[in-house]
């Protein structure tokens, strides 16, 4: 599986290159490899007990939920302990209001890491889109990572600073270099499948980062093209039970471009377009004071 690939890619340079002291790197090391199994027992249910469908919704959203409430768990006896964390939140655009939500952390942390491990994963339909896309997120939060990281950076850029948070760059540039990597093979036509080992791993990895670093809303901004391709889904179901009518051709979203006549390669560079212009917004905000 083209997910395997990916998975030793990120976890073995980390494990050589990161401090494996930092015990951010085992909580983005248990998160990959939590969502990447869960991945894996989804696509080996579906060759090897010939299941189109593979596992079934509740079983995995309810696993995803189990490995995303014991991240949130960790952060909580980090944040309790005084250990370089807290359960502030911040929004991109009002970065004077830094509400604590203590215990209810847990709640965040759980929509942040299994939504974007989803929404990956629904974006994981065309040859290179879901991979590319991923890309281009991932580099973002390893810059937000760095700053995050940097005491003089953040407290200029009005960002939360996050002791020790500088060595997720380790991890994400791992991240990067890996997704490099199997685009050179998933590009279209492609010759190697990413399957759900890869894009819910890649997903909840980024959802965690983001968490991580303090940017947890930021995510619906560096990862937009997720959010709207997971609004399509959802919105597409709503309207089929309310009124029996589908709003798009086909969801996914970039499913309705193809039934519209767009070629495959039309879609998928268009999509890392808005993708790319949505990483670009982004980093606006963090001039925004």
């Amino acid at each position: 599986m083209g997910g395997l690939i990916i998975l030793a890619g990120v976890l073995i340079p980390t494990i050589l290159w990161a401090n494996l002291w930092n015990r951010f790197i085992w909580i983005l090391l248990f998160a990959t490899i939590s969502f990447a199994a869960i991945g894996f027992m989804d696509d080996w249910a579906k060759v090897s007990r010939k299941r189109s469908l593979g596992l079934t919704g509740k079983h995995k959203i309810s696993l995803q939920i189990l490995a995303a409430g014991l991240i949130g768990c960790f952060l909580i006896y980090l944040a309790r302990n005084g250990e370089y964390y807290n359960t502030k939140i911040l929004f991109p655009f009002i970065k004077w209001w830094q509400p604590d939500i203590g215990p209810f952390y847990i709640v965040l942390v759980v929509l942040v890491v299994v939504g974007a491990s989803n929404a990956v994963n629904l974006t994981d339909g065309l040859d290179g889109l879901a991979i590319g896309s991923a890309m281009i997120a991932t580099a973002a939060y390893t810059a937000l990572a760095y700053i995050s990281g940097h005491a003089i950076f953040s407290k200029y850029l009005l960002l939360a600073f996050v002791k020790h948070a500088g060595e997720i760059t380790v991890f994400g540039g791992a991240m990067l270099g890996a997704s490099i990597g199997f685009l050179w093979y998933n590009a279209y036509p492609a010759e190697v499948f990413m399957g759900d080992v890869g894009s819910l791993s890649l997903g909840g990895a980024i959802g965690t980062i983001a968490v991580l670093i303090k940017q947890e809303f930021l995510l619906l901004i560096v990862g937009g093209l997720f959010v709207i391709e997971a609004l399509s889904v959802i919105i597409q179901v709503i309207s089929f039970k309310l009124t029996r009518k589908r709003i798009f051709l086909m969801a996914p979203l970039h499913h309705h471009f193809e039934l519209k006549g767009w070629r495959e390669p039309k879609v998928i560079i268009r999509f890392w377009i808005i993708a790319i212009l949505f990483m670009l917004l982004s980093l606006t905000t963090l001039k925004l004071r």
